[in-house]
Parts: structure tokens; C-alpha cells; sequence
């Protein structure tokens, strides 16, 4: 449990810009993205659950670092 409270706050802070986007950030999105992604296959319940506007807008920044 204090691993997932550990993404949990690297993403909050990453959030609020306390902390800039590095491997950390990127590897507890990435995380929280597999997670989502199971629960929509466990349950068509959660296919209409997503991230939000500002946590997708992590994701694409991670898009563009992974291009790049």
C-alpha cells in the first residue's frame, strides 16, 4: 500500500507542478493506465471511466517525451 501512495503522490505532484515529469512520473502513470485498462476489461461498467483533462494531459506530455 505506501508503493501505491508513493504514485499516488508523485502524479499529485506532478499535478500541481511541484514536480517535474521524469521516469518516476511516468512509470506511476503508466501504472495507473494499466490499471484503468483492466478494470475495463474485468467490466464494460468502466469503459466510460477515463483520466482527467489535467492527467491526460500528463499522458500526451509523456507521448511527446517517448517520441522525442
Amino acid at each position: 500500500m505506501l508503493e501505491e501512495d508513493g504514485h499516488y503522490r508523485i502524479v499529485k505532484d506532478a499535478l500541481e507542478g511541484k514536480r517535474g515529469i521524469d521516469e518516476q512520473t511516468l512509470s506511476s502513470l503508466s501504472i495507473f493506465e494499466e490499471r484503468l485498462e483492466r478494470l475495463k476489461k474485468l467490466d464494460r461498467l468502466f469503459n466510460d471511466v477515463d483520466f482527467s483533462a489535467a492527467v491526460q494531459k500528463l499522458i500526451s506530455q509523456e507521448d511527446r517525451m517517448m517520441v522525442c
